[in-house]
């Protein structure tokens, strides 16, 4: 058992698990909390990377916001049978675009397991631009994606 002192980043993955099919909802945030993505093509770039992660059918996105220091992420895994990898992915790719280390290591997931779970977490994540007083529509934010849009 790892003591109550460890990184956060070895917390962040105790108990994890990834089963494909499985919904999740993944929080990870820039390094320093920088706000990375106030610049409009930093925002596409990311955006694009979420897309063909889906492209590529390891996931199926549902819903993401990408907000100036974090990005909140719900989705389908896909068959790699592996969660880590598939942020990692997300990540890395999204970095090596815009230049640099620009994430902080380890994200937060929460496994969705109720159907009746999915569109509240949705909507709290679209919501996110809202709530942080970006804009007073959530339409007038250029960063986020719903499915059900």
């Amino acid at each position: 058992m790892k003591p109550a002192n460890a990184p956060a980043s070895a917390r962040l993955r105790k108990g994890r698990t990834s089963i494909p099919g499985q919904i999740y909802l993944v929080t990870t945030t820039t390094r320093e909390r920088r706000r990375v993505f106030d610049d409009f093509e930093a925002g596409c770039t990311l955006c694009k990377t979420l897309h063909r992660l889906a492209e590529l059918h390891l996931v199926s996105n549902l819903c993401f916001v990408v907000m100036p220091d974090h990005l909140h992420w719900l989705f389908t895994l896909g068959d790699t049978r592996d969660l880590s990898a598939v942020v990692r992915m997300a990540k890395n790719n999204s970095a090596r675009t815009l230049g640099g280390a620009i994430w902080q290591p380890g994200f937060h997931d929460r496994a969705i397991r109720r159907e009746a779970d999915v569109l509240p977490a949705a909507r709290y994540i679209v919501a996110n631009p809202l709530r942080a007083g970006l804009v007073n529509n959530v339409g007038d934010y250029p960063f986020w994606y719903a499915t059900w849009l």
